[in-house]
């Protein structure tokens, strides 16, 4: 399976897993469950997008909008399949392999191992304590079945939050074990380079958004003005990544998942951004105001 190691900012990274395709499941055999029930909400969902009006069109409406509030880092590790006995036995013992496709000229090599590490470990501890909030809230909701017509959408809602929060928990379980046991082969890839590259020097260019033509002159000139933003880490955070990146990443692997992956993660880094300098604007002013008194 191929990881894909997508530094959004230079302070900020997306995990993402590429997902396995039913069609390889062997012949007769079913999804597990929990996906079974996933795949059927997925479509009852999609077909209440498609209503013209009603409380159904309605809550989709509000729904999207929540699903692009839950923090990206949330999303990556739910691609990561989840730690099971048996598929820990699968990847100890070689049958269940995994790669790491990056940036190299944007991340270094050795580097890689790193953040996996901190991606798999420093979020384990809210996925843990929000999942069994959730689990404890469920009968809290219980009442709401009451209401006619209307589906329980706040105990759905926490069956949702719950499994969201087992996946990420999980995902991230097994992704510290490949870390851990070193069981994770890295693979440099020059397209990333060239498409971050062009999001760098090219990012309002509408040809770049079809094809990206990057020579390596270009993308060492992209390097360079990274490196003297970031200031060996001390500088001011800048992204890497554009919105139009996951429509060309994800054609150029042929993984539609991926562009939804991408957008969300761009638009949360650069709405964090803007607030951090926002704050940072905010609290300079009172200085700059007192120094005028003083004066």
């Amino acid at each position: 399976m191929r990881l894909f190691l997508l530094p959004v900012s230079t302070k900020r990274t997306l995990i993402y897993c590429e997902r396995v395709p039913e069609a390889i499941l062997a012949a007769g055999t079913k999804p597990p469950w929990s996906e079974q029930i996933i795949n059927r909400a997925s479509k009852t969902w999609m077909g209440w997008e498609k209503a013209e009006k009603g409380w159904q069109k309605q809550l989709t409406v509000y729904g999207n909008k929540l699903f692009r509030r839950i923090p990206f880092e949330e999303w990556g590790l739910k691609s990561l399949p989840a730690a099971t006995q048996k598929r820990l036995e699968d990847v100890d013992q070689g049958r269940m392999k995994f790669e790491c496709v990056f940036p190299s000229k944007f991340v270094r090599e050795g580097r890689v191992s790193e953040i996996l590490k901190k991606l798999a470990t420093e979020r384990q501890a809210l996925h843990r304590q929000r999942m069994w909030t959730c689990i404890a809230l469920m009968p809290v909701s219980a009442p709401f079945t009451l209401v006619p017509v209307i589906p329980n959408i706040p105990f759905f809602y926490l069956c949702f939050r719950a499994y969201s929060h087992y996946r990420a928990l999980y995902g991230s379980r097994l992704l510290d074990h490949l870390v851990t046991k070193k069981l994770i082969t890295s693979s440099p890839s020059s397209t990333l380079d060239e498409v971050y590259a062009a999001g760098i020097l090219k990012p309002a260019d509408e040809a770049a958004k079809v094809a990206p033509s990057i020579s390596s002159a270009e993308v060492e000139e992209a390097v360079a003005k990274i490196e003297s933003q970031d200031a060996g880490g001390k500088g001011e955070e800048a992204m890497l990544l554009q919105s139009w990146n996951g429509r060309v990443l994800a054609e150029s692997y042929q993984l539609p998942e991926m562009e939804i992956e991408i957008e969300r993660a761009v638009e949360q880094v650069e709405k964090a951004i803007q607030t951090a300098k926002e704050k940072a604007g905010s609290a300079v002013q009172p200085e700059s105001k007192g120094e005028e008194i003083k004066r």
